[in-house]
């Protein structure tokens, strides 16, 4: 029942769309609770005071579109309480948001997060490999940006693919500090005249890690901030459906375009790493029902030291020993535990194989049923 609620409300959503609109009345326009993750790259509202110059006086293309400029902090302010408190009605119980800023905007944001309801789980320092150095020396070389991670509310049970990220950095825990270049190179996407297309587009390696850490295939993301449509290119890569909101025109078609060219991975491709607690448990008894073992086959341990004998009730009996594939091969080996399905093996022609195998089969075909 539950799922098919799940798609009658899918199937009203816009997926992979780009909305022409103003991101707060689009968003109130969705359906509620309709949306798995949110990621957002607001206006950071700079303040700017004139043109950026370097030391040849030369002028930096920094952002003064008018879409980034406010009349003052409590206009800003007003802003952001509207555009979270419509992006958290669009979220799933479970669902999550992301959040980028620079030290201009993000304790604002922050702040207003808490206010609304989110619960933070983390704020990631994206820092920058090669960021653009200070020009007027008066200031640090501001080389990072920052990311908040937070649930819908405190008792979401939001997607983290920790082993997933944990491949990612080669088998080490990942950190909360990330070092990704800036967007740049065939990346950075330009216009007719040759110039930036947009001046904050974000790099793809930025939104593959987010999107990868927490989101799941056919999961929808939303990106009320769109831009040229580095999230939804993406998400189309790594099989998510996306939503896009972009009230500039010329940034929408530069998206549409890009979208356009993108190539979704294939399914198996798309597989990552998960905890052994995240897969669905399977009795060693269910082994037996189903025939992959039967009532009086043997068992040999790895160490071809003991053997046991399979029981109708997906018990093993050895050496006087009853009980399960742990307790029995605990009580061989005089241990304190031991994990039966890396201890026990069967054989077939000649050959020992574990009976973890079995195990794997029969999750595979329960990961290949549809919802």
């Amino acid at each position: 029942m539950t799922i098919r609620t799940r798609k009658r409300a899918a199937a009203k959503l816009p997926l992979n769309q780009i909305i022409d609109g103003d991101c707060i009345e689009v968003m109130n326009g969705l359906p509620e609770a309709s949306v798995d993750l949110i990621f957002a790259d607001p206006p950071y509202n700079l303040q700017l005071r004139g043109d950026l110059r370097r030391p040849d006086n030369s002028r930096v293309d920094a952002v003064t579109d008018a879409w980034d400029k406010f009349s003052s902090f409590s206009a800003y302010d007003e802003f952001t309480r509207a555009w979270l408190a419509a992006a958290r009605r669009l979220l799933k119980p479970d669902g999550a948001i992301w959040v980028i800023g620079s030290y201009h905007n993000i304790f604002r944001v922050g702040a207003a997060m808490q206010d609304a309801g989110y619960w933070i789980l983390n704020d990631v320092v994206w820092r920058k490999t090669n960021p653009m150095p200070n020009f007027r020396g008066k200031r640090l070389t501001n080389a990072h940006e920052t990311l908040i991670w937070a649930s819908r509310g405190e008792g979401s049970r939001y997607t983290f693919n920790y082993e997933a990220l944990k491949a990612l950095n080669e088998g080490v825990q990942m950190r909360s500090d990330w070092v990704l270049p800036i967007c740049n190179g065939n990346e950075r996407l330009k216009n007719e005249k040759g110039e930036k297309a947009h001046p904050t587009q974000k790099p793809e390696s930025l939104l593959h890690r987010v999107l990868v850490a927490t989101t799941n295939p056919g999961d929808v993301v939303l990106d009320p901030f769109f831009g040229t449509g580095t999230t939804g290119a993406v998400a189309k890569k790594l099989g998510r459906d996306f939503i896009g909101i972009e009230r500039e025109a010329a940034y929408r078609e530069i998206a549409e375009k890009r979208i356009a060219r993108i190539r979704r991975f294939d399914r198996e491709s798309l597989e990552v790493s998960t905890s052994k607690r995240a897969e669905p448990r399977v009795p060693f008894g269910q082994l037996v029902e189903r025939g992959l073992l039967n009532p009086g086959d043997e068992l040999y341990s790895i160490n071809n030291r003991h053997k046991a004998k399979v029981r109708a009730d997906g018990t093993l009996i050895g050496d006087d020993v009853k009980g399960s594939i742990h307790q029995v091969g605990a009580a061989l080996e005089g241990a304190p535990s031991c994990n039966g399905w890396t201890y026990w093996c069967f054989k077939r022609d000649g050959k020992k194989i574990p009976i973890d195998i079995l195990r794997q089969q029969i999750r595979a075909e329960m990961a290949d049923r549809p919802n």
